[in-house]
């Protein structure tokens, strides 16, 4: 067992957990942030990102002792007094998703990506989410999101 110390979503919490407990793992498991999904548990493809320390990261395969006294934001922390981001708001409005099962990795990835090119292009977005998969939409609403979202940012 190790304490660790995280901030999440803006609230610091600490927790004694095993050492080799994955972050997505401490997260749905732990502290019951449940909108980080795992759907593979090798970094394929890409359900679980959120941000450490202002990066996207797969939190699959990263433990969560190792970020000990990180900043984590999950897909629960964008939202701000009941406004969803405008990326969330984008993919809501765009039908930039179906199932919905990759949606919050999705909209992590992206927002890391407008945070570094303001005004992508369609294959900057698409090579961007190349780690993120979505079996459902084909990706043309996703990308159309993104470049409304980013106009808004």
């Amino acid at each position: 067992m190790i304490k660790i110390e995280l901030e999440v979503n803006g609230k610091k919490i600490q927790k004694e957990i095993p050492d080799h407990t994955l972050l997505s793992t401490f997260l749905r498991e732990h502290i019951n942030l449940t909108g980080t999904h795992v759907g593979c548990d090798t970094s394929q493809c890409g359900a679980c990102v959120v941000h450490v320390d202002g990066k996207s990261l797969k939190s699959c395969t990263a433990l969560a002792a190792d970020l000990n006294g990180s900043k984590v934001t999950t897909i629960e922390g964008l939202a701000s007094n009941g406004k969803l981001h405008p990326m969330q708001e984008a993919f809501k409005k765009l039908h930039g998703l179906q199932c919905g099962f990759c949606t919050p990795g999705m909209v992590m990835s992206v927002i890391d990506l407008l945070k570094q090119n303001k005004n992508p292009s369609d294959k900057e977005i698409r090579d961007w989410l190349e780690g993120n998969i979505c079996r459902c939409t084909g990706y043309q609403n996703i990308v159309a999101a993104v470049k409304e979202a980013a106009a808004k940012m």
